[in-house]
């Protein structure tokens, strides 16, 4: 076997033009596109459903002013999720499996969470660095503690989606390749390796809308901490 296993995290290139935006732009060919009338067709219809169950439970830790950001949340939820999902289809490429995207798309948004706290009410940002009744000897490590702990934040969220996601791939191709190599000579166990390889595809599916799901949340969190 010349390839590695994880030559399937390598981004797609052809004559050395990488294709990695290409496969993060074509989700967006499966959402509606504008039209005249409110409901197009019964897709339209389950779309706007799903869209809006998503939105309901991203803005439901958040008070008012935090749903000025439901257009971005929603936006990044069903980003990830079609993402994530496209990459469990066989000869594709899922760019959310690079630590790189995932912390182009964490740091940003939790840099903008931590702005506004800062602008708006900046003691109370700034008091989450210290919680109350600390002892006065303990002030200076509860300080040091509590900063890395914001600061690692962005890098939590990008780990978490990249580690879960790859963990997953992983485990698929190796079920896969077992399957394939033991069908000529132990078709039994080949079968039920490939029983093993049908549950745990559910279960990916399952881990792909889940981390989407966290990723935002997690923002929304850090947003409800700020506003």
């Amino acid at each position: 076997m010349n390839l590695s296993f994880f030559d399937q995290f390598s981004s797609p290139s052809l004559l050395g033009i990488p294709l990695i935006l290409i496969s993060m732009v074509f989700p967006a060919l499966l959402l509606p596109s504008l039209d005249n009338r409110w409901i197009t067709n019964r897709l339209s219809t389950l779309q706007l459903w799903f869209i809006n169950l998503v939105t309901k439970q991203l803005m439901m830790p958040l008070n008012k002013k935090g749903h000025k950001w439901a257009l971005i949340l929603t936006s990044l939820m069903i980003f990830l999720l079609l993402i994530n999902l496209l990459g469990l289809l066989p000869y594709t490429f899922t760019p959310t499996t690079q630590l790189s995207m995932n912390l182009a798309l964490a740091f940003p948004l939790w840099l903008a969470t931590l702005l506004t706290g800062l602008r708006n009410q900046p003691s109370a940002s700034l008091g989450h660095l210290l919680p109350e009744g600390t002892p006065t000897p303990l002030i200076p490590a509860l300080i040091l503690i509590e900063t890395t702990s914001l600061l690692i934040r962005p890098l939590a969220l990008g780990v978490r989606l990249t580690a879960n996601l790859t963990a997953g791939h992983l485990l698929i191709q190796l079920i896969s390749t077992a399957t394939t190599a033991l069908f000529s000579t132990m078709p039994v166990v080949s079968l039920l390796t490939l029983l093993v390889l049908f549950l745990l595809t559910i279960l990916e599916v399952a881990v792909a809308m889940i981390q989407a799901y966290v990723f935002v949340l997690l923002l929304s969190l850090y947003l409800q901490e700020n506003i």
